[in-house]
């Protein structure tokens, strides 16, 4: 595998970091999981937006220009020879002095990888088991604008979905609402209406969470901001997540309860592949 760092395209095994870089003691970077299709990013400039908000909010020189990063991310891809792939933009501070500070921290540090995609079939969507994590995330945070390489709490309600044998763990705010999954949005379907969480409630702005919302207005169907209990969550119409790795991903079962199963997120992800095959074979 061929990975890009810090201007050079390296194999894997000299793909290498300082141990003093910020971003490993710290988490203090970002990144952006991007899926590639015929061997294009998709929605490549909604996640670079995201990315250059992120680094202009903690004041992270991004060292390189869009266009550059694009030609990079097509090098890459034709390298590796990997035309459907996921895409990991990751940006860290760099190294600075010891401590929290960033001061002296002038020359950030700029990966991008490419790793497989998870195998789907049309005909055969995932369907996954939910519970809801003890974790609780800080409702009205401003980080969460953001994908920040801090990921301890998404890290912790993954393990504890592994623990139980589930697929995916459920995050409550800290005002008792259940807002988002560890790796992607949440969406319910209430008197065939979709709903989900505002991004006031502490959660990611998604890049697929828009393409959803752009899906429900192409289909006629209504999009709500709302808030849900996890006690209400069960009883819904149905549930189903949103994540650039696997799209739209439908929810059959939380806390070892069954949920209810709609036909209006089986047209929406026949909608996302879609929309993901015009786009990566446009132009």
């Amino acid at each position: 595998m061929i990975v890009f760092v810090n201007g050079q395209f390296v194999p894997e095994e000299q793909a290498t970091i300082s141990v003093f870089d910020r971003g490993f003691l710290y988490g203090d970077g970002l990144f952006e999981t991007l899926l590639v299709a015929n061997g294009k990013p998709f929605r490549w400039e909604q996640h670079l937006l995201r990315l250059r908000r992120g680094a202009a909010y903690l004041k992270i020189s991004l060292p390189y220009k869009p266009e550059e990063l694009r030609r990079f991310v097509s090098r890459l891809v034709e390298e590796n020879q990997m035309p459907s792939a996921l895409l990991r933009l990751t940006l860290s501070r760099g190294v600075g002095i010891r401590g929290y500070s960033p001061r002296g921290a002038i020359n950030p540090a700029f990966t991008i990888s490419l790793h497989a995609a998870p195998a789907r079939a049309a005909n055969n969507p995932p369907r996954w088991r939910l519970i809801t994590s003890s974790l609780r995330l800080p409702a009205d945070e401003p980080l969460a604008q953001f994908k920040t390489c801090n990921k301890l709490p998404q890290i912790v309600a993954r393990a504890q979905a592994d623990a139980a044998g589930a697929d995916e763990a459920l995050l409550l705010n800290t005002k008792g609402h259940v807002v988002e999954a560890s790796s992607g949005n949440l969406f319910w379907i209430e008197r065939a209406t979709i709903k989900t969480p505002s991004l006031a409630s502490g959660i990611l702005p998604g890049v697929t969470r828009e393409v959803v919302c752009e899906l429900c207005a192409s289909l006629g169907a209504k999009v709500h901001e709302a808030t849900i209990s996890p006690q209400r969550l069960q009883k819904v119409e149905g549930v189903f997540l949103s994540l650039s790795s696997m799209g739209i991903v439908e929810a059959v079962a939380l806390n070892n309860r069954q949920l209810a199963t709609s036909p209006l997120a089986g047209r929406l992800n026949e909608a996302y592949r879609a929309i993901v095959q015009k786009e990566t074979q446009a132009g």
